[in-house]
């Protein structure tokens, strides 16, 4: 009799979780939406002043705008349906053959192919729904989709990264609650994200729950020092091929390592590295159980299913608390939250969550912090430092696109960095802008940063309400929610656009990326990434660097433009240390009866120390030759160079003409007027 009351205490308390939950939800009903993206071309760079419109294929009613400097459009809808998108690019037009269904919540993305004269270039377009806001939302309804996810998530993403799910609940509440106040963008949501997941359980299982808020701290410290050194825009130069690699990378990494809760594999220690990891799981197949298979592929489905049937309460919602009122019901013998995780309070052993709010303590616990600690996890925290960076700051462009709004790019950092200060002292990990979140935090009506501090706080709420109900969601089920993001975070589409179309360096660097982050950990990926990606693009700008050479015996012209006995040497292009040996190389291929070379630099942006280097020794080798130099032309940045060389000053048989023509005015002086000035030189030194 008593086990029956327990039972249906239990399931009282279950089932008023989810409908709290569901209620939650409900608070705001989907209206009107508009398209938010961004245009770019085959080498993805944006496309701006390109004519987007969004047809409605039933009403056959448009919207068209054109793009801004940074190639973001925002089209607004009349309602959720199908669309086809027409793309105008340098009058020349192409319509999608297949329409684009732009929903509520999800992402519409679409790849357009357009003739642009005698070739063809891939243009991308992808595009964020974003809701209309309404009035009386200057708070913004925060009881929205994301708030509600952001419960199984957190849980999740925490499971995955090897700590108990509560941590990843204190982090969404701490850190987003502090990166809303201190950070650059409005509209940004901080909390844990799947990208971490790599980089954080390698430290979990080498340092513990203390080594890894530990990192988390010293992250928040390297962060805030880059906010302040006015690091901000440094992170746009991380190459696209770069991050959609590891990107692809961590997806598969996270995906894989949820088939150990998918299937019920019993491991007694999960290795460090991937490879080990795989191996360990494949030894211990045979502890796979079917009915943790059974609750994974129901979740699995209802989260595929549940979109399409009604989107006034969110899938994840539905799915997950379906299965775990079934699996309770039911008494499958599944592990879940309440059996993997037990938290010892007053002496009393609480299941799953503690209803607790985050109780503040020391990161490191009672030990001590030593040098050796902080050495063995500098890598990690600056692999976190610029992870975060990263995906901050890609988080707040795009809310800058779907909001016409400008955000602080050093600012954020320094609010992500403070936020990664504050949360390890309440039991936080690693966290920083979650694009999803931040989306949808727009789409509910966000205006200020009060948005996301209310999001933190119905999640307190939810852990104080909800935390017995959430002891019985199933671990299979959670292992289904990350297959999901995984699928999302993956953007094969996206990969295969790049892979298909991209240059082989770019493809090059981008597999290198993803089988490093796969293979071993994504600090290397990274770092071999940013490495390849700059080798091959000054390569690429060493090739945009050319010379040429005009001689009076060379072309008819050349007699009628040079006098006898004058040569005429122009470089086009930057004249940096990857290009200025080829540009100088020429020069020894002047004649002998050349007795003056004019040097065309006006077409030379910029050069550097080696280009300077290079220049200098070209000069001496000329003056050894006893032929006069004139510097014809060069751009304010070179010129400035030159002053501080004093080259004008040191080399005797050097001049310097503001273009062309006044060089040549002064050749012909030289030639004429004083043909053997070349043996009044002083003599050259052995």
């Amino acid at each position: 009799m008593e086990s029956h009351l327990k039972r249906a205490r239990e399931a009282v308390v279950l089932c008023v979780a989810i409908l709290l939950l569901a209620s939650l939800s409900l608070a705001q009903a989907p209206g009107t939406g508009a398209l938010v993206g961004q245009v770019f071309d085959s080498s993805h760079a944006v496309i701006a002043g390109a004519q987007v419109s969004i047809v409605n294929e039933e009403t056959s009613l448009s919207r068209t705008v054109r793009t801004t400097s940074e190639g973001f459009f925002r089209v607004q809808l009349l309602a959720p349906g199908n669309y086809s998108v027409v793309i105008e690019v340098q009058g020349f037009k192409q319509k999608i053959l297949r329409s684009v269904r732009v929903v509520v919540s999800e992402t519409a993305a679409v790849d357009v192919e357009l003739e642009v004269g005698a070739t063809s270039a891939q243009v991308e377009v992808e595009g964020v729904p974003e809701l209309a806001q309404t009035e009386g939302a200057s708070l913004g309804h925060v009881t929205d989709e994301r708030t509600i996810v952001a419960l199984p998530l957190s849980m999740a993403l925490a499971i995955a990264v090897g700590v108990p799910p509560q941590h990843g609940l204190y982090t969404a509440i701490v850190a987003g609650t502090v990166a809303a106040l201190t950070g650059g963008s409005k509209f940004q949501v901080t909390g844990p994200t799947a990208a971490f997941v790599v980089v954080l359980a390698p430290i979990v299982s080498r340092f513990g729950l203390s080594g890894l808020l530990t990192a988390g701290l010293m992250a928040g410290l390297l962060l805030v020092g880059m906010g302040a050194a006015r690091l901000g825009r440094l992170v746009e130069f991380i190459p696209h091929p770069v991050t959609t690699g590891f990107t692809a990378g961590i997806a598969t990494v996270i995906a894989t390592l949820q088939l150990k809760d998918v299937l019920g594999l019993h491991m007694a220690r999960m290795p460090e590295r991937f490879p080990q990891k795989v191996a360990a799981m494949w030894a211990a197949r045979g502890t796979a159980a079917l009915p943790e298979l059974g609750v994974a592929a129901a979740t699995l489905t209802l989260l595929v299913l549940a979109p399409r049937l009604t989107r006034r309460v969110p899938g994840p919602l539905v799915a997950i608390g379906a299965v775990a009122l079934a699996v309770w019901a039911l008494g499958v013998p599944v592990d879940t939250l309440g059996t993997r995780f037990h938290t010892t309070i007053g002496g009393h052993e609480i299941a799953g969550i503690p209803p607790l709010p985050p109780t503040p303590g020391l990161p490191w616990g009672d030990a001590p912090v030593t040098f050796w600690l902080i050495q063995k996890l500098l890598p990690s925290a600056f692999a976190i430092a610029m992870l975060g960076a990263i995906e901050s700051l890609l988080s707040a462009v795009v809310a800058d696109g779907m909001t016409g709004k400008r955000h602080d790019p050093d600012a954020e950092l320094v609010g992500q960095g403070l936020a990664n200060i504050v949360a390890p002292f309440f039991g936080g990990i690693a966290a920083t802008g979650a694009l999803a979140r931040t989306a949808t935090n727009i789409r509910a009506g966000a205006r200020s940063p009060l948005a996301a501090v209310v999001h933190a706080l119905v999640v307190l709420a939810c852990i104080l309400l909800c935390a017995r109900g959430v002891s019985h969601v199933p671990m299979a089920s959670l292992a289904a929610l990350l297959l999901v993001i995984a699928w999302n975070m993956s953007e094969l589409r996206h990969v295969g656009h790049v892979l298909r179309v991209a240059p082989k360096s770019d493809v090059f660097v981008l597999v290198t990326c993803y089988v490093l982050t796969v293979a071993f950990d994504m600090v290397l990926a990274v770092s071999v990434g940013i490495v390849l990606a700059a080798l091959l693009f000054m390569g690429r700008m060493a090739e945009l660097t050319q010379a040429r050479l005009v001689q009076e015996t060379d072309v008819d012209d050349a007699r009628r433009l040079l006098p006898r006995g004058v040569a005429f040497y122009e470089i086009r292009g930057p004249l940096f240390f990857g290009a200025a040996q080829n540009a100088m190389g020429a020069l020894d291929a002047i004649a002998a009866d050349v007795k003056v070379v004019i040097l065309g630099l006006g077409r030379v942006p910029v050069i550097d120390a080696t280009g300077l280097v290079a220049l200098e020794s070209a000069l001496e080798r000329l003056r050894r030759a006893r032929k006069f130099v004139i510097i014809a032309g060069p751009l304010p940045e070179p010129r400035r160079i030159f002053e501080k060389a004093e080259l004008e000053a040191n080399l005797d048989h050097v001049l310097f003409a503001d273009d062309v023509e006044q060089a040549q005015e002064v050749a012909v002086d030289l030639v004429t007027l004083n043909p053997n000035w070349g043996a009044a030189l002083p003599p050259v030194a052995a």
